[in-house]
Order: C-alpha cells, then sequence, then structure tokens
C-alpha cells in the first residue's frame, strides 16, 4: 500500500474516531477474552492516552490507517521497569483491520524507535497480554526481549513487558 504517510496527532483529530479504530483493531483480541485497555475505552480515555504522550497517526487522505502513542518515564508508574530514565515506552498501537500487515505497523513501531533514539533514550519498551503469544512472537522479531511481568488494574491477564537497545 502506498499514499498514506505518519504524522503527530494534531488539534483538530478526532478521540472519538481514534477510539473506533483501537477497538476494532483489537476486536481479535478482545475475542480472545483479553480485556485490552483499547477494547472496550472510551473517547475519555483515549484522550487522557494520547495528551499523556506523543501520539502518531498513520493516514491516507486523512483517513485514519494506524497509531501509536510514545510515552516518555514519569514517576510514580506502576511498572518499575517504565520509570527508568532511561526507557521510552509505547502503547495503543493499532492498524486498522483490512491494512494489517501491509507494513504500516513496522513503520509505526520504526517511526517512534527513531523518535525515542533521537530524544535521548537507550531503550524502547512495551507490554502485551502473556496469553498472547502471536504479538510476544512479533516484538521478538523485532528485536525486544522479556523484562518482567506486571499485572495492571484495568487488564484481565498478566502483561509482559519487553524492551530493545536503542
Amino acid at each position: 500500500m502506498s499514499g498514506w504517510q505518519i504524522r503527530e496527532w494534531q488539534s483538530t483529530d478526532c478521540f472519538e474516531a481514534l477510539t473506533a479504530l483501537l477497538r476494532s483493531a483489537y476486536a481479535q483480541l478482545a475475542g480472545m477474552g483479553l480485556r485490552f485497555l483499547a477494547t472496550h475505552q472510551g473517547a475519555d480515555v483515549t484522550r487522557e492516552r494520547v495528551m499523556t504522550g506523543t501520539c502518531f497517526l498513520a493516514v491516507s487522505n486523512e483517513q485514519l490507517m494506524g497509531t501509536i502513542t510514545l510515552y516518555e518515564p514519569k514517576s510514580g508508574e506502576e511498572c518499575d521497569y517504565y520509570a527508568r530514565t532511561d526507557v521510552a515506552h509505547f502503547g495503543q498501537f493499532a492498524v486498522k483491520p483490512g491494512f494489517q500487515k501491509s507494513g504500516i505497523g513496522t513503520a509505526l513501531l520504526e517511526h517512534v524507535e527513531r523518535i525515542a533514539k533521537q530524544r535521548g533514550f537507550a531503550h524502547m519498551a512495551l507490554d502485551t497480554a502473556e496469553p498472547a503469544a502471536h504479538l510476544i512472537e512479533y516484538y521478538q522479531k523485532r528485536g525486544y526481549s522479556f523484562v518482567q511481568f506486571v499485572q495492571w488494574d484495568c487488564t484481565n491477564y498478566r502483561s509482559v513487558v519487553m524492551s530493545k537497545p536503542l
């Protein structure tokens, strides 16, 4: 697929549209019984998550194709690894069904890794559901490895925290 670009979230972008994209992209995971926050969050939660990080969108003629949000460390993180000053992490990573496996996800992931490196971070981290073996394998193929487990209050599974050097 061509004709799309990655850009940073703009004040004119729609939180409801981004929420719909997240829910549709995470529907398969919900079907597996995994309660990722993105499977059920409202636009208010999407707004909060976008505003606490740097959100990037993959767009084609202003149609949302995918998203990823880069987070910098802050004190009070529930995950000790995410609080490290040399570690950035990402979340709300999704590609619209129908455009998955087209290279958009890889481009979004590589984009936030570049930005984090430019900002001086030594590591990029993420967390995903321990039962989602296909996602763990996806990240392992991209150089991520296990760091620790974490249990978030908003999920019904234990998460695997993974990281890679930048």
